[in-house]
């Protein structure tokens, strides 16, 4: 069972129908409970980052999901959810995240063209480099995704799984060990998306 974290914030209706359309039993919880009996975990997002993470600890989810990861459950961060594995964001101030992956999120205003439009919205192909990780071995070299983003993962060189181009080469997706994290949405991605989901999976 696939527990979707629910900490009030994240497109969870499209994550679940996504897992239901691959055949896979994912639950909507917030439930420390529920989420220990799971077998995976998703970590989803949408909005500010100082908010999220203020739910996320409110919550008490925080530790709950550090214990849980500690154990070597697998954990897919989405989006802002992505964001939220890393130490810290300089989204409107400086705050900390949950430190499960070495690095910062910063804007991509500082680091893209003058002339390319923020938020990045749309579809951009993928690069994984030399070695493709595991969430991606049904994928194929320049598949196509779906990005809505502000902000992207730095300082991160040793993590990086996959990236993109955006007038400027963008972090894409990051791992570490059972942590793992994706800057655009596998469940707005068609095909592509739903074979991320399955690789998913199957770890």
């Amino acid at each position: 069972m696939i527990a979707i974290i629910d900490y009030g914030v994240g497109n969870l209706f499209s994550l679940s129908s996504s897992f239901a359309f691959i055949g896979q039993n994912a639950v909507v919880t917030g439930n420390p409970d529920v989420i220990r009996s799971a077998d995976r975990l998703i970590l989803p997002g949408v909005g500010a980052f100082e908010d999220a993470a203020k739910k996320l600890r409110e919550s008490g989810l925080d530790r709950v999901i550090l214990d849980e990861v500690a154990k070597g459950k697998p954990l897919l961060g989405i989006c802002l959810g992505m964001q939220l594995l890393f130490e810290k964001s300089f989204e409107y101030g400086e705050y900390d995240g949950l430190g499960l992956i070495r690095g910062a999120v910063r804007p991509i205003r500082d680091v893209i063209p003058k002339d390319l439009k923020v938020p990045h919205i749309g579809w951009n192909s993928l690069s994984f480099g030399a070695e493709k990780h595991a969430l991606f071995r049904y994928l194929k070299e320049g598949d196509y995704v779906y990005f809505v983003h502000s902000y992207y993962a730095t300082e991160c060189e040793e993590s990086v799984i996959a990236s993109t181009d955006y007038g400027s080469p963008l972090t894409a997706a990051v791992a570490n060990g059972n942590v793992m994290g994706t800057q655009f949405h596998p469940e707005k991605s068609g095909e592509v998306g739903l074979a991320i989901l399955r690789a998913f999976c199957k770890m």
